[in-house]
């Protein structure tokens, strides 16, 4: 049986997998309606709800026909477990794809990703991604 941070860091790992192939649904059953965020996309500003989010994903279409693959790798995760229903998870998140000229590209970011559990599971509450500056 896994450990709570274990759960944590698998659930974080399908958000991530979600994210990567543009999987909308996949994403907003990992995801609370009320989310929060930091993130460069957002311009210093603190955003709520996932209307944000979805245009991204839109824009992204379905990845799993046909396109060409997105790796991501988790470097050094870490799990601080704030209780028995809270999780932070910190990482750099790389993600390895191929730009339109067919080259592989590695793009990375640092992440906080916080989640509770809730009565239908781990939820993603609140995130910050800073690019490395």
């Amino acid at each position: 049986m896994p450990t709570p941070a274990e759960e944590v860091l698998a659930v974080n790992r399908r958000l991530l997998d979600a994210v990567a192939a543009a999987d909308w649904k996949a994403y907003k059953d990992l995801v609370a309606d009320d989310i929060t965020c930091f993130e460069p996309e957002a311009k210093g500003q603190l955003v709520e709800g996932l209307p944000f989010h979805k245009f991204y994903f839109d824009l992204a279409g379905d990845r799993s026909k046909g396109s060409t693959p997105v790796i991501t790798t988790l470097a050094s995760p870490v799990v601080k477990m704030l209780g028995d229903n809270v999780a932070v998870v910190a990482c750099v998140r790389l993600v390895q794809k191929v730009d339109t000229a067919g080259h592989p590209v590695v793009s990375s970011c640092e992440e906080t990703r916080v989640w509770v559990r809730m009565a239908s599971g781990w939820k993603h509450v609140h995130f910050h991604r800073s690019l490395p500056g």
